[in-house]
């Protein structure tokens, strides 16, 4: 936590997330109070009486650093950001993709955030001029988040920053809060996605690679917000050229997000609409997508699958 100030209150900082429930919950609070934690607006207070033992240091919050992306990254972004529309509230999370569509929106206007976290590639938004957070419904012209991993010059600007709102999980995440804000732009990765639209994001297989996270509350809050569109942003393979849009799931993958959520699909080679769409219409969307080389392939395994039976 920051330091208390002249009230006694110190800030959870760069993660309120499920902190702040963990401590009103416990019977015994056990702070480390860090001078270099900025001290971050929002509901992340919590007074030295509620704190039972602490220790003082001055550890160099964690960062982490700027993703180098590449031009097939870059590409993505640039399609992602062609769906996104003035005045939109953006989602997105960390990493090489997230970071390419953030960058693409620097012309972009009246944009708003409201997030699970955010990152440099946001902060970049705020201080050209991208991100006013002027349209927003909820919490407007506060940039909303449940926690935030960047470089220090985000942390620098984060602190005492009226416009900044770190608030609990629970809030920030519920699809309820998200849809009330306009033409909500979710923008999740996958590991995986199926010819009917299913995305796995947190295994390869069986073996689990991340927690579901925050992408069903926000593609389902982006698909009830008014103008909002929940998209899927990923490379069409992986670094070690294995296919990510396949005819079925590696088996023991698990859904995190289903095929009655997904609306669009983005990989380099263009964008997936798949609101609305028949399962064939679906598939041959989402194969134009595809890798060039995996095309056929797939082509063939969905007639495998679903050839009418005799």
């Amino acid at each position: 936590m920051s330091p208390p100030d002249a009230h006694g209150y110190c800030s959870l900082g760069v993660s309120v997330d499920v902190a702040l429930a963990a401590a009103r919950a416990a019977r015994v609070v056990i702070a480390q109070i860090n001078t270099r934690m900025p001290r971050v607006h929002g509901d992340g207070f919590l007074h030295v009486d509620a704190i039972h033992h602490w220790c003082e240091v001055s550890d160099p919050i964690p960062e982490i650093p700027v993703c180098v992306r590449t031009p097939v990254e870059e590409r993505i972004g640039q399609l992602v950001a062609g769906l996104i529309e003035d005045g939109a509230t953006l989602q997105a999370g960390i990493g090489s993709v997230p970071d390419a569509v953030l960058a693409s929106l620097k012309g972009h206007r009246r944009l708003g955030i409201h997030t699970e976290m955010w990152s440099d590639g946001a902060l970049d938004l705020l201080q050209c001029g991208a991100v006013d957070n002027s349209e927003k419904a909820v919490h407007r012209g506060k940039t909303v988040s449940g926690f935030i991993m960047g470089t220090r010059r985000v942390y620098d600007f984060i602190h005492d920053n009226p416009s900044v709102a770190q608030l609990q999980i629970d809030y920030v995440n519920n699809p309820v809060v998200i849809a009330r804000n306009p033409r909500v732009a979710a923008i999740n990765s996958a590991v995986q996605v199926d010819l009917t639209g299913q995305v796995c994001a947190d295994s390869i297989g069986p073996r689990i690679i991340s927690g579901v996270g925050g992408q069903m509350d926000f593609m389902r809050g982006a698909a009830l917000s008014p103008g909002g569109k929940p998209i899927i942003a990923m490379t069409s393979r992986t670094r070690r050229g294995v296919g990510r849009i396949v005819s079925g799931l590696t088996p023991g993958a698990g859904v995190v997000t289903t095929r009655a959520h997904v609306h669009y699909v983005v990989t380099e080679h263009g964008v997936a609409d798949l609101a609305g769409k028949t399962l064939r219409e679906r598939a041959s969307a989402l194969v134009a997508i595809a890798h060039p080389d995996d095309r056929a392939r797939l082509e063939r395994e969905w007639g495998s699958l679903h050839r009418p039976e005799r």
